[in-house]
């Protein structure tokens, strides 16, 4: 039966360029955490390009980027708890910058200090701490709106930001292989880039799917962030490999 399985979804995503998790679900009549090894398995093999709910077939030129709607219902426990260590690292009275993302939205949730300046060139992240931490201080960048991830990005996102300081930034990203920190939008990565250029410390927030997996463009290297946020559930080989990069942080009781 797997079998059949791993050459069904094969033919599925061959034949649609893109597919979604939840239709493999619906198609094989099997549970998510099945379909999703599954992937994960035609993935390691280089039959197929892992995406964040989904997959891509290798034959595609096209790298399909999820929309903020998708991405939301993607991993959410895992994402909450990568944004609970993350609230652990802001002192009072820090000025920090937060960037566009499902994971980036939850640090609202966890924030434990009574006076902060956040920073965010991100509507959802903006209308989160407008909403849960009505106290702390919300700066919302202008430019141009790209609502697929409900970012600002452009010349005037990117004037804006190239004349603040942060004492930390925390950012987002689509995917990470080996040194290489990547997203799908030019635009968004080099507001990225130089929000982590002004900041004193630099993390890269995470789920652990997005660990040796890529995207369309590099906008930072892993050499140059002071810690990677991400789940206990990856493999001892994998975090091995990305300590030799930058300093990891796991939650639940795995040790860094």
């Amino acid at each position: 039966m797997k079998r059949d399985r791993l050459l069904t979804i094969l033919d599925e995503v061959n034949k649609s360029g893109t597919i979604k998790t939840a239709d493999l679900i619906k198609r094989l009549n099997v549970s998510d955490m099945t379909v999703r090894r599954d992937l994960d398995e035609l993935a390691r093999s280089g039959k197929i390009i892992r995406l964040h709910g989904g997959a891509q077939s290798v034959k595609s030129n096209i790298l399909y980027e999820a929309s903020h709607i998708e991405k939301r219902e993607l991993h959410i426990e895992e994402k909450r708890e990568i944004a609970q260590i993350a609230a652990t690292e802001i002192q009072e009275g820090e000025t920090i910058f937060i960037g566009p993302g499902t994971t980036l939205e939850f640090l609202a949730s966890y924030i434990q200090v009574d006076y902060l300046r956040v920073v965010t060139n991100s509507l959802p992240v903006f209308e989160k701490f407008k909403t849960e931490c009505p106290q702390i201080e919300i700066v919302l960048t202008g430019g141009m709106f790209r609502e697929r991830s409900g970012a600002f990005v452009g010349e005037l996102t990117n004037g804006t930001i190239e004349k603040l300081k942060f004492n930390r930034a925390f950012v987002g990203v689509n995917g990470i292989r080996n040194e290489s920190v990547m997203t799908a939008d030019t635009e968004e990565g080099q507001t990225q880039k130089k929000a982590l250029n002004n900041a004193q410390i630099k993390y890269i927030l995470t789920d652990y799917h997005k660990l040796n997996t890529d995207d369309f463009y590099q906008f930072y290297s892993l050499y140059d962030i002071d810690y990677l946020i991400t789940n206990r559930q990856l493999t001892n080989e994998t975090l091995s490999h990305y300590q030799q990069f930058t300093k990891v942080k796991l939650t639940g009781n795995k040790k860094k």
